[in-house]
């Protein structure tokens, strides 16, 4: 049951905040409406005046999720719009800030990735993961073609393997250890870039 104070906050914050510590804790599948609404102190009915449906729900998550990371994207990157290695290194450090957040949650990996896991090809959860993976990507490309105009989308595709493949085995992991090493990784190709 919600704290007095924390039901004080609009239904749909409270809901989309404990089907974000569910659906990244246990899973998009194995997670049900009812524990969802129970988690926020809401009635059913409140839930489907805020969304239309769980996957409307899913995919509202995964916006909330893009928008965290880009936050922290933004912190991190603020004060070196002129340094594209810097902003390079923000992408990473932004995902490292966000594995931080999750630790409370029990460390999964990318909340992005889990959820394109459990979604069908088509569905709109999974295409909101594809809108903030292209826009991470963007901002590799952006920022590497910057360093190195004829090479840099074949070295922002380089960081993005790094990147994803890091977070896959952090993931597995349970542990941010392998998106610390794939920082490292980026900096020496940056080095050489």
């Amino acid at each position: 049951m919600p704290h007095p104070a924390q039901r004080r906050r609009p239904a749909r914050d409270r809901i989309l905040d404990a089907a974000a510590i569910r659906f990244y804790r246990d899973g998009i599948v194995a997670t049900g409406i009812d524990s969802i609404t129970a988690d926020a102190g809401v009635a059913k009915m409140s839930l489907y005046n805020n969304f239309a449906s769980k996957g409307a729900l899913v995919e509202a998550y995964v916006d909330e999720r893009h928008a965290q990371w880009l936050t922290l994207y933004t912190a991190r990157a603020e004060g070196h719009e002129d340094d594209p290695r810097a902003l390079i290194l923000a992408v990473f450090d932004a995902y490292l800030d966000h594995a931080a957040e999750a630790f409370e949650l029990g460390f999964r990996g990318c909340g992005q990735l889990n959820a394109a896991a459990e979604l069908p090809i088509g569905d709109p959860g999974r295409n909101a993961v594809r809108r903030h993976k292209d826009e991470v990507e963007s901002i590799l490309r952006d920022a590497a073609t910057r360093i190195d105009d004829a090479h840099g989308v074949e070295l922002a595709e380089h960081l993005v393997f790094v990147l994803e493949g890091a977070m896959a085995r952090a993931g597995l992991d349970g542990s941010p250890e392998r998106m610390q090493r794939a920082r490292s990784i980026a900096e020496r190709l940056l080095a050489d870039a």
